[in-house]
């Protein structure tokens, strides 16, 4: 199988695997129940707590364990807005689905969102952002890195402007950054991701959320890990997390480094055949192109009989026909109608790559 859906999802790592076979047979009691066992396997999830508090640099108990980033997502944009009289959200024009469709259920509430410029390079207009924020405007919600061009936008700046008003939580979508770049939470209120992303198994996630912005529960009933998500706590799952964070966390710059230059040689690979929709903001970890006059599905098709997989755009759109991303930056439907993610990890190989584009070009010569 030739992978290229890293960004999609991956493959669980075999020692994360082996600490969730671990936890679940040694330590699968309810951490809630108050007898000794139990115990033993809190100090389970506490560890890994702490393993993933000190990746982070924020406390243990800010961490709130979700099935992943789109209940994060939900949990921290309608945790919020329960809780403010204020009306007034800002976003952007790129954000992952469970993001979109959150504000589109709060505008049928009443509340009111505006969506901030992009500039040529994809990244959030900062005086644009700056003009949007008034006295109604209570949270800004957007992605660390997108999820179809790779851009990744300048958080750090933005969570420095924001820091100036008490009243606005600043949420940012942090699943395509995890494990690729450095991520600073220092200026940022609440954070979502996925561990899916970065070889744990699907089901956990999490939203950090620091001890000084309010949240209401999505979930209600008793206390798990915390007061803002019931349910049993996930032991096998957080342990899983733990590790593969444990795992990934300080070779992010080394992995930075692998998939950069599997980039660039991908890309002077395919650069008489492709338009590149990613952007010199873009992590390395995603290709975006555009193969003009080309069915994006019917190559995708074609790639498959090969078992080579790659994405037509996010797994979690609403619209599958165009990429809403490239159409948002180059304002182009049929550039927008055939663009293909490639997405790459430290684990890709150069031999996988001559093969992709291999059977690439092997289409094109078939079908012009």
């Amino acid at each position: 199988m030739y992978y290229f859906d890293y960004s999609a999802t991956t493959k669980t790592d075999p020692k994360v695997l082996e600490r969730f076979n671990e936890v679940s047979q040694n330590y699968f009691g309810n951490a809630n129940s108050s007898y000794q066992y139990a115990k033993d396997c809190k100090s389970i999830i506490d560890q890994s707590s702490d393993i993933i508090a000190n990746y982070f640099n924020v406390l243990p108990n800010e961490i709130i364990y979700t099935s992943g980033a789109s209940e994060a997502n939900n949990l921290a944009i309608k945790g919020v807005a329960e809780l403010t009289n204020k009306k007034h959200i800002i976003t952007t024009k790129v954000e992952h689905s469970s993001v979109v469709s959150t504000l589109g259920y709060l505008q049928s509430k009443g509340y009111k969102v505006d969506f901030v410029n992009m500039t040529k390079e994809g990244t959030v207009d900062i005086e644009h952002l700056k003009s949007l924020i008034n006295d109604d405007t209570f949270l800004v919600t957007m992605c660390g890195v997108d999820s179809e061009l790779g851009i990744k936008q300048p958080i750090d700046e933005i969570g420095n402007i924001l820091k100036d008003y008490d009243d606005i939580i600043f949420h940012v979508d942090i699943t395509q950054c995890l494990g690729k770049v450095p991520i600073n939470l220092d200026n940022i209120d609440l954070a979502s991701f996925s561990g899916h992303k970065i070889f744990a198994p699907k089901g956990i996630g999490a939203l950090i959320k620091k001890n000084t912005v309010k949240l209401s529960p999505l979930i209600h009933g008793g206390k798990s890990t915390t007061v803002y998500r019931s349910g049993t706590p996930q032991n096998e799952l957080i342990a899983s997390l733990a590790k593969a964070i444990e795992l990934i966390g300080p070779n992010v710059e080394k992995n930075y480094e692998i998939v950069k230059e599997l980039n660039s040689y991908l890309r002077d690979s395919l650069k008489d055949i492709a338009l590149f929709n990613s952007t010199d903001k873009s992590i390395p970890n995603v290709l975006n192109i555009s193969l003009p006059n080309v069915s994006k599905q019917d190559i995708q098709n074609y790639l498959s009989k090969y078992e080579i997989y790659v994405s037509l755009n996010t797994a979690c759109s609403l619209n599958n026909d165009y990429s809403k991303t490239v159409y948002e930056l180059y304002n182009d439907m049929e550039r927008a109608k055939s663009s293909i993610r490639i997405s790459l990890s430290y684990k890709t190989t150069k031999e996988e790559i001559d093969y992709l584009v291999s059977k690439i070009r092997s289409y094109l010569n078939e079908n012009n």
